[in-house]
């Protein structure tokens, strides 16, 4: 499977423009959304209790006296090799690449559905340049992509996250593009222009509002690929830098100790499982949430 996921073009035809105000409550019965939204606010909460200090240890405090230990009362997913806490250095690293993740497609969501709705409304010289770099930046495989970026910039998590953002425009523009092109043919659009509206008033006004379903069901996905790559990064030894608890340093730690060790490889590996499958359900439950031959039932 790609990790440059996105929408099929019947689903672009489906989806409504606007998210209504009955979305949340639809999303709430779809079995799917609501698992991976509980997924997620559980994942989001443990990364909060990191952040607050809450938990008994430290994600980077050592006790040698303790090292690899199981799990018991005192460390509920056993220690690693330096005696530190499994379950801290997990609630802490899933921080993190919620962090990055979260960061990277923000970026990507801004600057590809900008270049996007810019291509497809404007068409012309604009959308020969914009369709030019995209096709570019999509011939060379994702994880290669990123790999190559965060490489080049100096290791820290939001150049990371500028890496990762960067191979996730162009998927953006796509999505995007494709139901701008229609708009702009709709009689609202082409009754904003003949009353004098500018192109920038009805790309923000009338454009953007009506493919948010889109977008918003396009980031959930985008999010889960987007934690992955961010561990496929750091295990490759190319994403969040130490002392930081990254989850794919942690299974690239894990692997010389999974045989008398497992739950250190447990740990990190069922918390990057829940947050790539929790927003997978979640993007899921959003589109049949936004779904209208769902609206009715």
């Amino acid at each position: 499977m790609s990790d440059t996921t996105t929408l099929d073009p019947a689903m672009e035809q489906r989806t409504p423009g606007r998210v209504g105000s009955g979305t949340f409550h639809r999303l709430l019965r779809s079995p799917s959304g609501l698992t991976g939204l509980l997924v997620l606010v559980v994942l989001v909460l443990l990364a909060l209790v990191s952040v607050t200090g809450l938990l008994p240890y430290g994600p980077a405090e050592q006790n040698p006296a303790q090292r690899l230990t199981g799990p018991s009362g005192d460390h509920l997913l056993g220690t690693d090799q330096f005696g530190r806490d499994v379950l801290s250095r997990v609630a802490a690293g899933t921080g993190n690449s919620l962090l990055v993740a979260v960061v990277a497609v923000l970026i990507a969501t801004v600057i590809g559905t900008a270049a996007g709705i810019v291509s497809g409304y404007l068409q012309g010289l604009p959308d020969t340049v914009i369709g030019g770099v995209n096709n570019v930046l999509f011939a060379f495989p994702s994880l290669l992509l990123a790999l190559t970026l965060a490489s080049v910039l100096a290791r820290n998590w939001f150049t990371v996250a500028i890496a990762i953002a960067v191979v996730y425009i162009p998927i953006f523009v796509r999505v995007t593009r494709g139901p701008v092109l229609s708009l702009r043919e709709i009689d609202y659009v082409k009754a904003a222009r003949a009353t004098g509206m500018g192109r920038v008033g009805i790309m923000a006004h009338h454009v953007l509002p009506n493919i948010s379903g889109i977008l918003i069901v396009q980031v959930t996905l985008s999010l889960s690929w987007a934690v992955l790559t961010e561990a496929s990064l750091s295990f490759l030894g190319f994403g969040t830098p130490p002392p930081a608890a990254s989850l794919g340093s942690m299974v690239l730690e894990a692997q010389t100790l999974v045989m008398i060790a497992p739950w250190t490889m447990a740990g990190p590996g069922v918390a990057v499982i829940a947050l790539i499958v929790g927003f997978n359900l979640l993007g899921d439950g959003l589109r049949d949430a936004l779904d209208p031959t769902s609206r009715g039932r």
